[in-house]
């Protein structure tokens, strides 16, 4: 089968042809119909300093994918061929105490699908069949090939309460666009969005966004009085991985906010811990989707009416997917399709 590889320590990606998969008893093999380029695979194309601490070389990459099961291993009983389906990155142990205490997404020994083991960006791909998402006919493929970020926006924008609230999210990235959406959709008053990329603080509009800022021109606290916003923000999505993100959400929320930390920082950040303190901050980390809630918390905001179809900026075929690395390094797009 054709794939996608990292196969040496440098930047790029690169063609290859590995073996079709073969599933063991409590696996199932999918043929991938599209996929999804990620943040986590632009690192690795890059060859960052966490990529370098991170993937095994060589590595089929990727995770995010919509496909069709077209072999079950023996033991696999509640999926049938021709299921159409996405699945679960977060490969658990099922032994550490939280898994045994039934709290899967707080895996002690987790391993992620396409940078620590065998990845979805290849003709066929084994997944355990406990990790295998049936998707719904209300829900069309492209959506589906993006489930696992929509989910990283779903867990981290609804780990508080939303409606009447006022939000500020830091980072237009895809998950910041579609926790945007989300915050709009469950009821928040304002939701505001900042970042330093026109491009993407255009598409904040498009996906809801109240007010889309860029601080390299304004500064927060000079926009708030037209936005009706006189004592900070309710409710805070860290979605940057910036240190002036990170800080600049602590400084503009009032006494007693909840924040929520997707982003992943490139090196340790310094936070005035006074401010979280003295304003009894509820600061919460946020990785990956609770498996698998958030998984059915998407799909019913999407047959609630969400819309997230704006953050799908780009389609390239398989043959030209170095086209589309080169949007998502351009910063001048939202989701990438990838599809055959």
């Amino acid at each position: 089968m054709r794939c996608l590889v990292k196969n040496e320590p440098k930047v790029g990606v690169w063609f290859d042809e590995r073996p079709i998969p073969t599933i063991t008893d409590n696996e199932v093999l999918i043929k991938i119909k599209k996929m999804s380029i990620c943040g986590t695979d632009v690192h690795i194309y890059k060859w960052d300093s966490w990529a370098q601490r991170t993937v095994p070389l060589p590595l089929i990459i990727g995770h995010e994918f919509v496909g069709e099961i077209v072999e079950l291993g023996k033991s696999v009983s509640t999926f049938k061929m021709g299921d159409r389906v996405s699945g679960e990155g977060h490969i658990t142990c099922g032994t550490c105490t939280n898994c045994r205490k039934g709290l899967k997404h707080l895996c002690m020994n987790c391993q992620g699908v396409g940078y620590h083991r065998t990845g979805c960006f290849a003709e066929y791909f084994a997944l355990p069949a406990e990790n295998v998402f049936l998707i719904p006919t209300s829900v069309p493929d492209d959506l589906a090939a993006i489930f696992d970020p929509f989910g990283n926006s779903t867990h981290t924008a609804l780990a508080t309460n939303l409606a009447a609230e006022d939000v500020l999210i830091t980072g237009a990235g895809p998950t910041g666009l579609m926790a945007a959406a989300i915050a709009r959709h469950c009821g928040a008053r304002s939701v505001v969005v900042t970042d330093i990329n026109p491009y993407r603080l255009q598409l904040a509009h498009e996906m809801g966004a109240t007010a889309a800022l860029d601080v390299s021109k304004i500064k927060l606290e000079d926009a708030l009085p037209a936005l009706n916003i006189h004592n900070g923000f309710t409710v805070g999505m860290e979605m940057s991985g910036s240190a002036a993100g990170l800080n600049s959400l602590l400084q503009h929320c009032q006494h007693g906010a909840h924040i929520s930390i997707l982003g992943i920082y490139p090196e340790p950040v310094a936070i005035n811990w006074d401010l979280v303190i003295f304003k009894m901050l509820t600061l919460k980390g946020i990785y990956g989707r609770e498996v698998f809630k958030t998984w059915y918390d998407m799909t019913h905001l999407l047959e609630g009416g969400l819309n997230i179809a704006p953050v799908i900026t780009h389609h390239v075929s398989f043959d030209d997917f170095e086209e589309g690395f080169q949007a998502m390094l351009s910063g001048k797009a939202g989701k990438v399709i990838v599809e055959w």
